[in-house]
């Protein structure tokens, strides 16, 4: 993604060591921008926006024109404010409208122009776990606790320990989402509230064994519903700002009292928070009831902050070289265990396509060539369900995988470079018209033909160069005569590349 515009003329920044965070949440967009000093978090600046994304899905799943403009509107503002800022300083994440819209790819192009950014959509899991490290880090503790953040359309729920996120889950059912169904004509009656927690308490009714108040001490609350409950309870005298069920009951006899949302009068509450306030008192008052949370209480992170604490760690990892140090790795070791693939091959092959990758895109990003060592990780985790076309079951896993710090876009991403480990090239060519990725693709192509023995290899025996644009395989003296089938593959391959008028790809002694 080209980024221009929004950065410094000598592409330096003009704001060294500020990191800034994007939340596209499905009731409000939110930009924080932090600086990490000496491990202590120092907000810079904070801007929100009630865009109501969530409400702007229509009965068939696709954003409606006027929800997304919208959204639009307030990423062109944000981009405004990023003036100065290089991307590798700024990630923007997008939650449950997005993961569910059936149109987003077309208002994630739309968004990322606007914003001169990549927009990554996060899975729920994800979601929650960066919930977890933005209140683990700004709230430490070490008691078992239970942490909540009831969003637009989604809820999640994740129990830690420390730093260390034990259970995290995503469930789908939110404020707006809730009060669209509920409360959609702006009355509240006691019956819209007794549907509405119902329909809440089916969706969170299987997290009651694993979040069940067994597995924790303490309860807080993540989010802009937590967060306005609670003044609203502080505001009136109700509590010191703890979310009780008495407090929750109140609360809910005001609106019965008021009727309709318009009439609805109390002090601290925001215009913004009227029309959706009643969906996230049903959710909250079910969670208090069917999960025994006598009090839960506002909890100072959140996931704009997990999103810069995750950026760092990964910036840590690039400047100390330690790959290991993201989680990333973590999780891809992970996936290789669980599908039981051969680690010595992936990194035989992770050894080859990262020095033919180097030859020829000396200036790829630090991204760029983690996500072609992830693919070449992974490109054989399909095996575990069959030898036969490997690779397309190895792309299907990581494309509806859960795997912690991946943005369910980058697993796409990797798993198109899988798609394109072997066969025609036609299955991504959509894929191939960005040029890194066609590098990418042919240097793990190569891996995987050069280390198709799965015995011991030599990077020198094989080279790659990039000439005037294309691309030129050299081999090793007498390489070739000692190698004749894995030749034979290599000229196979220089075929699929001719059909695909991509690369031009040539072999030469």
């Amino acid at each position: 993604m080209d980024r221009t515009d929004n950065s410094s003329p000598d592409n330096t920044s003009r704001w060294p060591g500020q990191l800034a965070a994007i939340d596209m949440g499905s009731n409000s967009f939110r930009l924080e921008i932090g600086q990490l000093i000496q491990g202590r978090y120092r907000r810079v600046d904070y801007l929100k926006e009630t865009v109501r994304l969530g409400a702007g899905l229509d009965a068939n799943g696709l954003l409606t024109e006027e929800s997304a403009l919208r959204g639009l509107a307030c990423l062109a503002r944000f981009a405004q404010r990023l003036k100065g800022y290089l991307p590798q300083q700024v990630r923007a994440v997008a939650t449950q409208t997005l993961r569910e819209a059936r149109n987003r790819d077309a208002f994630l192009a739309r968004a990322q122009t606007v914003l001169g950014l990549p927009i990554e959509v996060i899975s729920g899991r994800e979601e929650a776990r960066l919930i977890y490290a933005g209140v683990a880090r700004l709230q430490p503790s070490t008691t078992p606790r239970l942490v909540v953040d009831i969003g637009g359309r989604s809820t999640e729920m994740i129990l830690g320990h420390g730093k260390k996120p034990v259970r995290a889950e995503s469930f789908q059912v939110g404020s707006v989402s809730l009060s669209l169904k509920y409360f959609g004509e702006g009355r509240f009656t006691e019956a819209a509230f007794r549907e509405a927690q119902i329909a809440a308490g089916a969706e969170l009714e299987e997290a009651l064994e694993p979040f069940g108040a067994a597995h924790w001490q303490e309860a807080l609350g993540s989010s802009g519903t937590v967060g306005a409950v609670s003044q609203l309870l502080a505001a009136s005298g109700v509590t010191d700002g703890r979310i009780t069920p008495a407090g929750l009951r109140w609360l809910m006899e005001r609106c019965l009292q008021a009727g309709r949302v318009e009439k609805l009068s109390l002090p601290g509450l925001k215009e913004e928070r009227r029309a959706v306030i009643a969906g996230g008192l049903s959710i909250l008052y079910t969670l208090a009831a069917h999960f025994g949370i006598e009090e839960l209480l506002p909890a100072r992170g959140a996931l704009r902050q997990g999103v810069i604490f995750d950026l760092d760690e990964r910036h840590q990892a690039t400047q100390l070289h330690q790959d290991g140090h993201d989680i990333r790795d973590a999780s891809v070791r992970e996936l290789q265990r669980r599908f039981m693939a051969d680690s010595q091959q992936a990194a035989r092959v992770s050894m080859i396509a990262e020095s033919l990758y180097a030859s020829v895109q000396p200036k790829a990003t630090a991204e760029a060539r983690r996500e072609l060592l992830w693919a070449c990780a992974l490109h054989e985790i399909g095996m575990m369900v069959s030898h036969h076309d490997h690779h397309r079951h190895s792309a299907y896993l990581l494309s509806h995988v859960d795997a912690a710090g991946f943005s369910q876009s980058q697993l796409r991403r990797v798993s198109e470079l899988v798609l394109g480990q072997r066969g025609g090239l036609r299955k991504i060519e959509a894929s191939l018209a960005q040029e890194d990725v066609a590098w990418q693709v042919l240097c793990l192509r190569l891996g995987v033909i050069k280390c198709h023995a799965r015995g011991d290899v030599n990077t020198n025996d094989i080279q790659l160069q990039r000439v005037n644009g294309q691309a030129v395989l050299s081999f090793a003296p007498a390489w070739m005569e000692a190698n004749p089938r894995t030749v034979h593959l290599l000229r196979d391959e220089l075929e699929a590349w001719a059909r695909s008028g991509v690369i031009k790809l040539s072999m030469r002694a």
